[in-house]
């Protein structure tokens, strides 16, 4: 891989996180209006039309293999970030990041073939014991549970988002990915009443939500992984917590402690090292 396009696809990737993140809190002011399926559906769906008037997929040219991508694809977008936001509704934004880190960490490690590889997943792990609050009394279970099975999620949307990304134009792939995702969120939200309470002001706020967590990141993981290799983008994500910790301080006024910092850290160095040395033989 050139140089040059590798650094681009880490920029890509580094943007996305920092978009997520940065609506994560700006989602947190909706739940008290929409809750987080509501939240959610706004998301999802206002993207899924954002981007269809600007990408203009072509549908009746998909095969039968791109529209099974596309479907897995959104379910796994589908099911990540409504179960993640049900996940912060009970816990700290930055905890529960951490948490969801787990399963891309261990797609990393059932993907890896080199010592090194390894070493470095291991280096992130570390980070995420010393960040939870293991003598804490007060966490909630429900929500490191919701956080953890989130992570499962988001691990499947690595591989179906690196495998669709290989077969068809990435702007038509995402696009069609949100549809599918709207048609499992929306019907959640109905049903749970999460969109009884709409107003026009938490509707803005639900499509600043939908451009800084869907649109752009979607976009921006894609490029990515059509550039990089599954494993090497699975810890790059590892910088998830030290955004979703800025971000805490800055929107929602979490501090961290000197630990917490610590173990950011931890991370923030495996996936440098990883981003460095993937492609070192």
């Amino acid at each position: 891989m050139k140089k040059n396009t590798k650094a681009s696809a880490v920029t890509a990737s580094l943007a996305s996180m920092m978009c997520v993140q940065g609506g994560a809190s700006v989602a947190k002011q909706l739940f008290p209006i929409v809750g987080a399926t509501g939240t959610t559906s706004l998301r999802i769906g206002l993207s899924a039309i954002l981007l269809n008037l600007i990408n203009r997929p072509k549908f009746w040219k998909f095969s039968k293999q791109e529209w099974m991508y596309c479907g897995l694809y959104g379910g796994s977008i589908a099911l990540m970030n409504m179960i993640f936001y049900l996940a912060i509704q009970r816990i700290p934004l930055g905890l529960a990041v951490t948490i969801e880190f787990a399963g891309p960490l261990f797609l990393a490690i059932l993907l890896s073939r080199k010592l090194l590889d390894i070493v470095w997943a291991l280096f992130a792990c570390a980070g995420i014991l010393l960040i939870v609050p293991w003598q804490t009394n007060n966490i909630d279970l429900v929500g490191l549970g919701l956080a953890a099975t989130a992570g499962i999620f988001w691990a499947c949307y690595i591989v179906m988002g690196s495998k669709v990304s290989k077969v068809m134009n990435t702007n038509h792939a995402v696009s069609v990915g949100l549809v599918f995702a709207t048609c499992i969120v929306v019907p959640v939200a109905l049903y749970t009443g999460g969109l009884e309470k709409l107003t026009w002001s938490s509707f803005a706020l639900g499509a600043a939500v939908a451009v800084l967590s869907s649109a752009l990141p979607f976009s921006l993981d894609l490029l990515a992984l059509k550039q990089l290799p599954a494993k090497t983008f699975s810890i790059l994500t590892s910088l998830q917590p030290a955004f979703a910790a800025l971000s805490g301080l800055l929107f929602l006024r979490e501090h961290l402690s000197f630990l917490q910092w610590i173990s950011i850290l931890c991370v923030v160095i495996a996936s440098v090292g990883t981003t460095i040395f993937s492609n070192k033989k």
